[in-house]
């Protein structure tokens, strides 16, 4: 996401090398993300590194690419097929690994969406498909549809998920395990406060995208909890976060989104921590299994409104 906002070409090159020769083979963009910004750095970074072959190539559509043109987004067959040639086209590939629907969109029937995609899929233009911050019974309505209609069906799921937020434990994860639904959870540093570089009192770090002031106490008692479990284990809160991201049952693998080659390094340190069930309690106890922290809520596009606890 951070290609062409905040990291350019070179920065970005150098970030997709450092991160195959860790062992790194999945990269997670959206055609959305600078309005096809992130699609062109990442496409020429992996021409430059004649990398395309060694990785997982994943990227999304339905936000809105043009302010002028009421077609230019949604999950409609019309934005899908072009918006899958104008990806295509950016990344400098004949082919999309995982293209994943962005959002929800009730408007649209799931059947239009799903056909659209499963011709993409004969096609060869696309391998798999997937969702991102879809409600259980969208995952379920969408499996339904492609059992009935005979169609290519959804495999993984992106989801917001972090310590300060845990609520697709309550139906998503328990959907995810039962009919073999990839987790990819995204935000799994809540946006950056889990990251340690907040402090209670102290002024908004540069460039940071948070105001700590409007942090609520619930939230401040769990970021210098999760500092001092990191310190306790000789690591960094951002490795700590990441890595109990990655040891919760039905994930994949969560989407890190680095600005730079240093941040990179930091959070590929989370490959070196391991969660004992130790840990898992103490942040069960700090917030619950299927709960959230007050002030922790994100975008969840049509299917209701998001809740403050």
């Amino acid at each position: 996401m951070t290609f062409g906002w905040k990291t350019e070409q070179e920065e970005a090159t150098k970030i997709v090398a450092h991160f195959l020769e860790q062992g790194g083979n999945f990269i997670d963009t959206a055609n959305v993300y600078g309005r096809g910004k992130s699609e062109t750095i990442l496409g020429t970074s992996l021409k430059e590194l004649g990398v395309r072959d060694k990785i997982v190539l994943a990227t999304k559509v339905h936000g809105k690419m043009d302010d002028n043109d009421p077609n230019a987004s949604g999950n409609t067959r019309f934005n899908i097929i072009k918006a899958a040639e104008d990806s295509l086209r950016r990344l400098q590939t004949d082919h999309i690994d995982l293209y994943q629907i962005h959002r929800p969109q009730t408007s649209v029937p799931i059947d239009e969406t799903l056909q659209a995609l499963d011709d993409l899929v004969r096609s060869g233009k696309v391998r798999y498909i997937g969702t991102s911050t879809y409600a259980a019974w969208q995952v379920v309505e969408s499996l339904w549809a492609s059992r009935q209609l005979g169609l290519n069906r959804f495999v993984t799921e992106q989801p917001p998920y972090n310590i300060l937020d845990r609520r697709i434990e309550r139906e998503l994860i328990p959907v995810s395990k039962t009919y073999g639904i990839g987790i990819l959870p995204w935000s799994p540093l809540a946006g950056g406060k889990l990251t340690g570089k907040y402090r209670r009192g102290e002024a908004q770090p540069e460039n940071s995208r948070e105001d700590p002031s409007k942090f609520s106490d619930e939230a401040w008692a769990v970021l210098e909890a999760v500092d001092q479990l990191a310190k306790e284990k000789g690591t960094t809160p951002t490795a700590f976060a990441n890595a109990w991201v990655a040891a919760q049952p039905a994930v994949t693998a969560p989407i890190i989104g680095p600005n730079s080659l240093a941040q990179l390094i930091e959070n590929l340190e989370a490959s070196n921590v391991t969660i004992t069930d130790d840990d898992k309690k103490k942040i069960d106890e700090l917030v619950p299994p299927g709960t959230n922290v007050k002030g922790q809520n994100y975008y969840q596009a049509d299917h209701g409104p998001t809740t403050r606890w």
